[in-house]
């Protein structure tokens, strides 16, 4: 008498990655959101915000998307917030939400700032007031080194962005040489590297896959 065959357990689906993101907001919400973080966000460090609101809270983007929206928007020309602000915008909500993102990032602050600058006039004798502005500088500069620890940290760990990385580095903040050419300079040479290596790796697994 022969023993029935169990029957087999199926394997459990891993989880798409699709599912770890959250459903994105309205673009009403997201005119609210930025607009909160401009309203609150004293002395800069408005990208460290971003993050932390968009990746780390609510988990509307990945990580990776969002370096790579902040390296767009500060490669291209204008205000780097504004940019990453309209970017992230048309990511969640297209040509609605990049609308949302820049009258949320611009305007609510642009009023608050107007009447701050009126208030702090009239203060400004008092040395309490430059104690606040300093000390919400230095928190400004804490967000900005978070936000740049995170950027090196997802750097690829080759030789030529760390390459790229210090000359770019050297030549901004040492040499002070124009920031427009070390920045067109720099991003067609990383480019022009990037697609290489790239392709030499396409040319090398066409190989393999032909001599399997």
């Amino acid at each position: 008498m022969s023993s029935p065959t169990p029957t087999p357990t199926p394997a459990a689906e891993p989880p798409s990655e699709s599912l770890s993101i959250a459903p994105p907001p309205s673009p009403w919400q997201l005119f609210l959101i930025f607009a909160r973080i401009g309203l609150t966000s004293f002395g800069g460090g408005l990208s460290g915000w971003f993050l932390r609101e968009f990746v780390q809270r609510r988990n509307l983007l990945s990580e990776e998307e969002f370096l790579n929206g902040l390296s767009l928007s500060q490669a291209l020309p204008g205000v780097n917030v504004k940019n990453l602000a309209i970017w992230v915008g048309y990511r969640l909500q297209g040509r609605a939400g990049a609308i949302a993102g820049f009258c949320g990032i611009i305007f609510p602050p642009a009023v608050v700032i107007i009447l701050l600058g009126v208030v702090f006039a009239s203060l400004s004798r008092f040395p309490l007031t430059h104690i606040a502005l300093a000390g919400a500088a230095a928190g400004a500069i804490g967000l900005s080194l978070a936000m740049a620890i995170t950027a090196i940290r997802r750097l690829p760990r080759r030789i030529m962005p760390m390459i790229f990385l210090v000359v770019t580095f050297v030549t901004i903040a040492v040499l002070h040489w124009p920031m427009v050419w070390v920045v067109l300079v720099g991003a067609a040479l990383s480019i022009g590297v990037e697609y290489r290596r790239l392709v030499r790796l396409d040319s090398v697994k066409a190989k393999q896959e032909g001599d399997a």
